[in-house]
């Protein structure tokens, strides 16, 4: 199953390139929506408490103890359904309103589906650093080829300075998970299995410095303060349906790594580094809000915001603990979910006005009721109104920051009054001001609707429920964080401590904690590989 979804959209997206052009976004749409029907089915027959699910485990280069493995849990199964939710209204977005050269264009939307979601579901080190990688390839040909120029940025500059920022921050990262793979082997076999790479474990020396690697190249992904640079240029630049999911997904897989990667292999570091990461994740939520309110491009503002949402997420990782990872697993998602129609709603209000800024627009409220209350919904999820999904998340986030540090828990929670002010002062400019005399204040047509509308309801949907991914979460939450930490702290103190997940070894043997602390006969030293992880 895993397959079919991985490689379903190159697949199709090749075909788009051979058929006549006219059919060329039809055969891309097919493929997209074949894949969201994979991962809707992948969701239905999925248990939460099952651990690691739908299993492909393949040798690909015994000599390096690399593996083709995929799978997916709970902190992935809902990423990888919103990386195929978000593509559908992104190619039904461009097919209505064509593209030049469409075969290419299509075949590049639909390569980034794939290594976004191979990204999402690769269990080797190797094969998650190859997708992490591949994602950023077909967005520099999407942003260069059928990105324009606008407001003094060239679509040269932007797309060199994302690409700079992004291969470095790759390179760093493609070092480090060499070094992990050679440390953990101490002169045995390698192997890049993340699986059993937390187990192995690494000395704490090697992993400070090969924590910042891996980091380098998340926060840049993300992007968080102050390696966002490349961000403002290529948001500017980039045609609006691709950057929707570009903005959408592939920023959710450096916070991703974090906990797929970071967490488990570098726990030591990453309690020794959690009060900076905290701090970066703070600067990120109140830089990217002040911004937001500063802006008058709507692009930067739905950018700026995206930074700080991404602070959020950031922080409430590296709270280390179950209510900040959980929310951060849910915001994940919200994020996604809101900002597909927010951007699809700034490509409408531009055409509507002629311009993507805040001075010359207002008043298409009083001509389009439906299209304002579209952008409402999409609005208050933003700021996080109570009874929003984003709310939920941010409320866990927040209560994990609490309980990890109070007063970075009390700035943080400022970002939430930032949000207001600029999301409000958005939905005021272009919906409620006087109307331009050269505006077209029309209504939103049903074909757009259409596109637009499903992702809305998503949003409205999971306000009512967002305990659908917070379950879901749950179990994956405690043992590949909770747990990790847990077993982490058991290796320090020579006792063993109960995780949520603890009971039962990777091999299918009993090990429970009473037997685990009789091994270990009293000597304090308790093996970290020996604990259930």
């Amino acid at each position: 199953m895993l397959n079919s979804i991985l490689w379903t959209p190159l697949i199709f997206g090749l075909i788009a390139m051979l058929v006549p052009k006219r059919l060329a976004p039809w055969t891309a749409g097919a493929g997209a929506v074949i894949t969201l029907a994979l991962a809707i089915a992948v969701l239905a027959g999925f248990d939460p408490d099952g651990g690691m699910q739908y299993v492909v485990d393949t040798e690909w280069i015994s000599g390096l103890g690399i593996d083709y493995s995929l799978g997916i849990d709970g902190i992935s199964v809902f990423l990888v359904l919103l990386t195929a939710l978000a593509w559908v209204p992104a190619i039904a977005f461009t097919a209505l309103r064509g593209v030049e050269r469409p075969g290419l264009y299509y075949f590049m939307l639909a390569a980034g589906e794939t290594a976004t979601l191979g990204a999402f579901l690769a269990q080797d080190l190797i094969l998650f650093v190859l997708f992490f990688d591949l994602m950023i390839v077909p967005f520099y040909f999407l942003f260069g080829i059928w990105g324009r120029d606008r407001d003094g940025v060239t679509v040269q500059s932007a797309t060199l300075k994302m690409i700079v920022y992004t291969l470095i921050g790759s390179l760093l990262m493609l070092v480090g998970a060499i070094a992990v793979g050679v440390i953990a082997a101490d002169g045995g076999p390698l192997t890049f299995s993340i699986a059993e790479l937390t187990e192995k474990g690494l000395p704490n020396g090697s992993q400070n410095w090969i924590f910042w690697f891996f980091a380098a190249a998340f926060l840049v992904k993300m992007p968080a303060f102050p390696l966002h640079g490349w961000m403002p240029d290529s948001y500017r630049a980039a045609p609006v349906a691709s950057l929707a999911v570009f903005s959408a997904v592939l920023s959710k897989v450096g916070a991703y790594g974090f906990l797929r990667v970071v967490l488990p292999i570098m726990p030591d570091a990453t309690e020794l580094f959690q009060t900076a990461m905290l701090v970066i994740a703070l600067c990120s939520i109140i830089y990217g809000s002040f911004m937001a309110f500063t802006r008058f491009d709507l692009r930067l503002i739905l950018g700026f915001s995206s930074v700080a949402q991404l602070g959020f997420i950031t922080a409430g990782i590296f709270a280390l603990n179950e209510s900040g990872s959980e929310g951060a697993v849910l915001q994940m998602v919200n994020h996604g979910l809101v900002v597909v129609p927010a951007f699809l709603v700034v490509a409408l209000i531009a055409e509507r006005t002629g311009s993507e800024q805040l001075g010359p627009m207002g008043g298409l409220a009083k001509r389009a009721p439906v299209f304002a209350v579209i952008f409402l919904i999409v609005t208050m999820a933003t700021l996080a109104i109570p009874a929003s999904a984003n709310f939920i998340g941010e409320f866990f986030i927040l209560n994990g920051i609490w309980q990890t540090d109070v007063a970075i828990a009390v700035i943080a929670s400022s970002g939430v009054v930032w949000a207001a002010f600029y999301a409000l002062r958005m939905y005021q400019r272009t919906m409620h001001n006087p109307l331009p005399d050269d505006a077209d204040s029309r209504e939103i047509s049903l074909r757009d609707a259409l596109v637009v509308v499903p992702m809305v309801a998503c949003v409205v949907v999971l306000a009512f429920s967002p305990q659908l991914i917070v379950h879901s979460s749950e179990p994956a939450v405690a043992e590949n964080v909770v747990s990790v930490f847990d077993d982490a702290k058991a290796g320090t103190e020579g006792e063993y401590v109960a995780s949520a997940g603890a009971g039962e070894r990777a091999d299918g043997g009993e090990n429970h904690g009473s037997e685990a602390a009789g091994e270990t006969g009293g000597n304090g030293e308790a093996g970290h590989g020996e604990a259930s992880q």
